[in-house]
């Protein structure tokens, strides 16, 4: 494994475009620019008509298809009603949503719900992240666990971070990438926003490979939808504090207080207050 002035030198030779929603790489360890579109614009589609969940195919059909599904309209409406509003907000995640390794206890997740406060809005949150969740963990528990929090909330909000269990358990991308289609499409078809948190970089090249890639992918799929989606692979990439911050850490892979926060940063300044229609 190369180390971190290899991999800064690595990028640095081949610059790519930024994919997804998230700012520019960070000029310093403390600072993060604050120049990318906060929202996907979705792309025109023709209006369905009797739009329906499909259904997952079967494992093998999966691996052997392209990674590709079609541009895709809800056929429920999310609305944001005027005066005070009563949001349930559920982020469903694994190990990095439940903020395992912040000695603080906060994670990303606390961070910015301590940071979501607004005179309109009546926030419940609540963090649903299981460590070592997968993608398909998620598509089978995301509903029952959800829909009893969001029970009597006029507004259904819903946070989504995960994938990096996808990469160390080998699931294919294809898989991967329907098992989040299969999420969005089932809650944006039930009237409820959707936010999708980007995949972290690893202390490891061949991974983070991998995990780029994943990324690129979710980030697709969001686009797709018209679904914010915050890239966080890139901006952390080469950033001083998130490697020395997983480093330091007991298993080097989780982040503790400053990874966490750059994590929460990132959500806060990428379309969060746009896709919660705050001013």
């Amino acid at each position: 494994m190369s180390d971190r002035s290899d991999r800064a030198e690595t990028h640095a030779d081949a610059p790519r475009e930024p994919y997804g929603v998230g700012p520019a790489y960070p000029s310093s360890h403390t600072q993060f620019t604050n120049d990318a579109p906060g929202r996907y614009a979705a792309a025109s589609a023709p209006e369905p008509t009797a739009p329906t969940a499909p259904a997952a195919p079967a494992e093998s059909a999966v691996d052997a298809a392209p990674a590709e599904d079609p541009y895709y309209a809800p056929s429920a409406e999310f609305t944001v009603a005027d005066g005070i509003r009563d949001v349930g907000m559920v982020f469903v995640g694994a190990s990095m949503t439940a903020g395992y390794g912040d000695p603080k206890g906060l994670g990303w997740v606390g961070r910015v719900v301590a940071r979501t406060q607004h005179p309109d809005l009546d926030l419940t949150a609540y963090n649903l992240g299981v460590r070592g969740n997968t993608s398909g963990d998620v598509v089978a528990r995301w509903g029952a666990e959800c829909h009893p929090r969001w029970k009597g909330r006029a507004e259904r909000r819903l946070v989504l971070n995960v994938g990096i269990n996808d990469v160390v358990s080998g699931m294919t991308m294809a898989r991967s990438r329907l098992n989040l289609a299969n999420v969005l499409d089932e809650a944006t078809n039930a009237g409820i926003g959707v936010f999708v948190v980007g995949l972290t970089p690893t202390l490891d090249d061949e991974m983070n490979r991998k995990i780029e890639a994943l990324a690129e992918a979710q980030a697709d799929v969001c686009s797709r939808r018209g679904i914010t989606y915050v890239d966080c692979y890139r901006p952390l990439a080469t950033h001083d504090q998130w490697i020395a911050d997983l480093a330091a850490s007991p298993d080097r892979a989780h982040p503790g207080q400053a990874g966490y926060g750059l994590i929460a940063w990132l959500v806060l300044h990428n379309g969060w207050n746009d896709w919660l229609s705050l001013s």
